[in-house]
């Protein structure tokens, strides 16, 4: 069974949900379309070909571009890659790119295609379960820099999106729970019945092959996209709604920047969401059983809760350059229970300092810390 949801704004766009999608590729594409550009990284070049050859046959002139896996691929120097690529075939504004991989080339595909003639046509086909509930969805698109990461980017809502579990299946145990960070996220922003399904299907949504094709892990990727659809169709640039979708990811992103991004994204997502949690008990914002609740979903999944004790200036000089700081004013989203984010800004530095002791451990990190 195919699930859509539709997100809202001025530009409004489908996330289809199920098993085998790529047929509804060209209905997103539009027949308006004549050149499509597949971007994808090394390891899904057979699915780029077969999406290539779909298109083809479909009518479009449709061309592949590899990219790096994972953060590798977000620089400025692929991006000029792409762009290239784009020029040389004559890309006009009608045409379109299609980025099949996870959130960093989803990421990518989307920025480019938001740049290329100040915008054409993007349709994420995201292949890990990170990319389906977050990064393919709600418009954010971006590169790294030295600095940090995403810190050049766009608002550029896609076309619409493609979400097929059956992708699933190959993913690696340690890349696919880490994507559950993102799931757990949105229960504890929105929906509390993501954590009740967590809760008591541990042992399947630990199995990416079991997972797959389980009615569990298909209500969560829509229920989780369905949390993304309602925040981001009311607020597409983080006006103020859309804060609450960053839980858990100014510590995160910081983790990253120290780790040079040797960690993934939901590892760190997952003690970014314990840290603001203690953050919140100690501003006697958020009661204990939360935070508790907190590290219970995450380590029955085999999420970090902690991360090593002699990082602390490193991760403040990162905070300090997230993207919701404003001047020296740091700014987290915090909870005040299950389903209330609210904001916390400039927080006493005492309150931070005493938060990363309560997620700290004296061994050193693992490089990938899964």
């Amino acid at each position: 069974m195919t699930t859509t949801v539709t997100v809202d704004g001025a530009q409004p766009y489908d996330v289809l949900i199920g098993h085998h999608l790529l047929g509804e590729l060209p209905a997103m594409i539009g027949r308006d379309a004549k050149r499509v550009l597949v971007v994808h990284p090394a390891a899904l070049a057979t699915t780029a070909d077969i999406v290539i050859e779909d298109l083809r046959a479909a009518g479009y002139e449709a061309f592949g571009a590899e990219v790096p896996d994972a953060e590798e691929a977000k620089t400025a120097q692929v991006t000029a890659f792409l762009w290239g690529v784009l020029g040389q075939a004559d890309f006009t504004r009608s045409d379109a790119v299609v980025a099949v991989g996870g959130g960093a080339t989803t990421d990518l595909g989307g920025f480019v295609a938001a740049t290329w003639l100040r915008g054409i046509k993007v349709v994420q086909v995201p292949t890990t379960l990170l990319a389906m509930v977050d990064a393919a969805v709600g418009g954010k698109t971006g590169i790294n820099t030295a600095e940090g990461k995403n810190l050049v980017g766009s608002f550029h809502p896609p076309a619409g999106v493609l979400c097929d579990l059956a992708a699933l299946a190959s993913m690696p145990k340690h890349d696919f729970v880490a994507g559950l960070a993102e799931v757990v996220k949105c229960g504890f922003i929105a929906d509390p019945q993501i954590l009740e399904l967590v809760e008591a299907n541990v042992e399947v949504l630990t199995d990416p092959v079991a997972a797959s094709t389980s009615p569990v892990l298909a209500e969560l990727v829509e229920r989780a996209v369905a949390v993304k659809a309602r925040v981001v169709g009311e607020d597409l640039k983080e006006a103020g709604l859309r804060e609450i979708l960053n839980y858990g990811h100014t510590f995160a992103h910081a983790i990253e920047n120290v780790e040079r991004y040797q960690w993934r994204h939901g590892a760190a997502v997952s003690v970014g969401m314990v840290y603001v949690a203690e953050l919140a008990r100690l501003a006697g914002r958020l009661p204990d059983e939360v935070v508790d609740r907190h590290r219970s979903i995450l380590t029955s999944l085999g999420l970090p809760v902690t991360y090593r004790s002699d990082r602390w200036e490193r991760l403040l000089t990162a905070m300090r350059r997230d993207k919701k700081t404003r001047g020296d004013l740091l700014r987290f989203v915090v909870l005040e229970d299950i389903g209330k984010p609210v904001r916390l800004e400039g927080p006493d530095p005492t309150l931070l300092v005493a938060a990363y002791a309560e997620i700290s451990r004296d061994e050193t990190s693992t490089a990938i810390a899964l």
